[in-house]
């Protein structure tokens, strides 16, 4: 069977990106607009109710545009990259690993989660879930990405004569990632986010430093380590290393991409203090290789297809 899929926003980079997923795979048939088309109201919604899915890689504005010019007697399915419905009620969380596969294929519309909350909830979720970390713990997130999460605009900057080689942001501490992580992890308060851009095109690491003697239960970090272990042990996306690395986390400054991702949890001696880290690709995992394994998940179709993973 093959699917008809509209990617609206198919110029941005996370819409190019899942395009190259689906080159060459007979199971889509991919809409396609030109230039003119792409800005053309009646065109868009033409091409998205002849859709079997429509990906929306837009604005949030202009997400939530889309989703009104869908005539819900066509029946077409949604996956939505951008942040306009990750906390909507009817709207399925698209995180697989977190969520259910089952609940994901079943779904008629998907939210496909943001970059940074994907490595966050990775880490977080699944050991508020079990227990081992209390939900109304003031977390914080460190986080760096490559420059490709911020756009076009962004990417010029950085490729630009005289760019920066670090850009902190999110000072005003209300950045729109922040109910989507308090939201699914269960979360009694908004973390604190501390996000930044490093001079490298993608990759991303998502850091939560835990004081785990200053919990009442006192967790220690190889208890967190081997939960996590166990989570994702039949994950073919996620990894989580027992073996950490000594030294440093490396983002490349010309990495392939990748849709994997990558979870550690390091300790001191002792384990009361632990650094939960998850490392992945913010145009893989982070946006478009994600988008690409719920669409394969709403068509039946093996999960990891068109994915870039690792060779076992």
């Amino acid at each position: 069977m093959t699917h008809t899929v509209f990617i609206d926003g198919a110029a941005g980079t996370t819409g190019l990106e899942i395009a190259e997923r689906l080159e060459g795979r007979s199971e889509f048939t991919l809409i396609r607009l030109d230039d003119a088309q792409r800005k053309n109201a009646e065109a868009r919604r033409e091409a998205l109710n002849e859709a079997d899915i429509a990906i929306l890689c837009l604005p949030d504005d202009a997400a939530r545009e889309a989703v009104e010019l869908m005539d819900a007697a066509n029946g077409t399915r949604v996956i939505d990259a951008s942040s306009a419905h990750r906390t909507t009620e009817g709207w399925c969380y698209g995180f697989p690993e977190l969520v259910g596969s089952e609940r994901v294929a079943d779904a008629r519309r998907v939210s496909n989660p943001g970059c940074y909350p994907t490595g966050f909830l990775a880490l977080v979720a699944p050991l508020v879930r079990a227990g081992l970390l209390p939900a109304d713990w003031p977390y914080t997130v460190n986080a760096v990405s490559g420059y490709s999460g911020g756009g076009k605009a962004l990417i010029e900057r950085f490729e630009s004569e005289g760019a920066p080689a670090f850009r902190a942001y999110g000072y005003d501490l209300a950045h729109k990632h922040l109910p989507e992580m308090k939201a699914h992890a269960e979360l009694a308060h908004p973390v604190l986010f501390a996000p930044s851009v490093a001079a490298a095109y993608r990759g991303m690491i998502v850091e939560v430093p835990l004081h785990l003697g200053a919990m009442d239960e006192g967790p220690h970090a190889d208890s967190l380590r081997d939960a996590l272990a166990s989570f994702y042990e039949n994950s073919p996306v996620v990894a989580v290393h027992g073996n950490v690395p000594v030294g440093e986390l490396l983002l490349d400054r010309d990495a392939a991409p990748s849709d994997d991702m990558e979870l550690f949890v390091f300790g001191n001696e002792g384990g009361w203090n632990a650094r939960l880290v998850a490392r992945l690709d913010n145009l893989g995992k982070g946006a478009s290789g994600a988008a690409v394994q719920n669409l394969n998940l709403m068509c039946g179709l093996p999960e990891t297809a068109g994915l870039r993973l690792p060779v076992a």
